[in-house]
């Protein structure tokens, strides 16, 4: 996949570009409908799919107090994008100076930069300045800058629309089954391994210690069965979430204990797969009931870590009418 971090013209170079828009955020089962459906046209008429989107969620720059928790980092959105088969990702920059672009001057942009075929958007997609364009704009003015426009039905699950705005809404209550089906690919946290009391290693199960970013979307505290990717090799873990009751501390932090590693992760990034959650985060009367929970918690992860990875799109469905 080819990525770009500023608009570049592109119409020179390719033919029959299809463009998915969309913030993406946690790249989603409904996003992946919208991004399955540009490769598909993109393959009928053999010209190449693109991803349009922002490195920043567009209200953090308009009204940075309204901004929500992101789902996923940058590195892993596009991962994902990639995994998808995407060719094209165009991950730009949202500006104070983007976001005064009328609707009308946005898909003159497009068409300036990429003279697309076929622009996909989700039905609730809005762009242009103070959202004023959305998928009906985009019908009724598509033909005028060159190109077809496909709307997308929402993906509901029982009953209700699968969107980022609820996944963050389920991980705040710490649904993570729930989640994982509607991300496909597991919720995940990205951070630089600090150095802790080094209790974990002196009870026998060292831990890697990260900081936890108030702007990302974040489970409640619990332990959790998890992978966890660093270095191309992928290794199963137990985390925990929250500050350590047993010894009375107050941050709050992810902890993560890694099987078959005995390297040093200090200074390290790495990144964690959540799984699935073991239990809630409870104080101990003593550092031996501790440790037997320890050994109780390893076993159950065993399940999360023999589960395959559920990955793949939804089928995308037209919007009607």
């Amino acid at each position: 996949m080819l990525r770009f971090s500023k608009i570049k013209h592109l119409s020179d170079s390719y033919q029959g570009i299809v463009i998915a828009l969309g913030t993406f955020d946690g790249v989603h089962i409904g996003h992946q409908s919208i991004l399955q459906r540009a490769r598909e046209l993109a393959a009928d008429i053999h010209g190449v799919s693109m991803a349009f989107t922002f490195q920043e969620h567009p209200l953090s720059v308009i009204f940075p107090e309204r901004a929500p928790k992101m789902i996923r980092n940058t590195a892993s959105k596009e991962a994902i994008i990639e995994k998808l088969g995407v060719d094209i990702l165009m991950n730009v920059p949202f500006t104070k100076n983007f976001a005064a672009i009328s609707a009308t001057g946005f898909l003159k942009l497009l068409q300036e930069n990429f003279s697309p075929a076929y622009v996909v958007v989700g039905a609730n997609y809005t762009f242009g300045f103070q959202g004023t364009g959305d998928s009906a704009f985009l019908q009724q003015r598509g033909e005028e800058f060159g190109f077809v426009s496909r709307i997308g039905n929402s993906v509901l699950r029982d009953g209700k629309m699968v969107s980022s705005t609820r996944i963050r809404s389920l991980i705040a209550e710490g649904n993570l089954d729930l989640v994982n089906q509607y991300l496909k690919w597991p919720l995940d946290y990205t951070g630089i391994v600090t150095y802790g009391e080094q209790r974990g290693r002196k009870l026998g199960f060292p831990t890697a210690n990260i900081a936890l970013d108030d702007s990302y979307a974040l489970l409640p505290n619990g332990v959790y069965a998890v992978r966890v990717h660093f270095n191309d090799s992928v290794y199963p873990g137990v985390a925990n979430i929250g500050s350590n009751p047993t010894f009375e501390e107050v941050e709050r932090r992810l902890e993560v204990h890694l099987m078959q590693f005995n390297g040093n992760l200090y200074g390290q990034k790495i990144c964690v797969d959540f799984l699935g959650k073991l239990r809630d985060e409870k104080k101990f009367p003593d550092v031996d009931a501790l440790v037997a929970q320890i050994h109780r918690d390893i076993e159950q992860a065993q399940h999360f870590w023999d589960m395959p990875v559920h990955v793949g799109g939804m089928p995308y469905v037209e919007k009607k009418g």
